[in-house]
């Protein structure tokens, strides 16, 4: 069994930022992708950014130029650089990964998920 752990999320000022890292640990056969979505309060979960085990990154286009994904220090991690932070941006980030295939744009396609990270934006 996969176990996903996230990291780095906290409170900041708008303006400012954040870094989460992901890191997934357990018995590992192959992870095709490993992704973060985010849950604002009162809305649906939305996916945010995906990173592919070939190193392929897919990151949301209303986040580009604000956030960044990238691999980690280790093979089976993945962070999320978040510049720029707005009220809006405040939510619970989860990391999640797929291990049937390349489908990390959408919460019915995971197979594991982190318990989240929270990130609050005050204005």
């Amino acid at each position: 069994q996969v176990q996903l752990v996230e990291s780095g999320g906290g409170s900041v000022q708008s303006g400012g930022s954040l870094r989460l890292s992901c890191a997934a640990s357990g018995t590992i056969t192959r992870l095709y992708c490993m992704g973060w979505f985010r849950q604002a309060p009162g809305k649906e979960r939305e996916w945010v950014a995906r990173l592919d085990d070939d190193d392929e990154i897919h990151l949301r286009d209303r986040y580009k130029g604000r956030f960044t994904v990238s691999r980690g220090n280790a093979k089976h991690t993945i962070d999320l650089q978040m510049n720029n932070l707005k009220p809006e941006d405040t939510a619970m980030y989860y990391c999640a990964v797929n291990e049937r295939g390349y489908y990390c744009e959408v919460s019915d396609d995971i197979s594991i998920w982190g318990a989240g990270a929270l990130v609050t934006i005050s204005s």
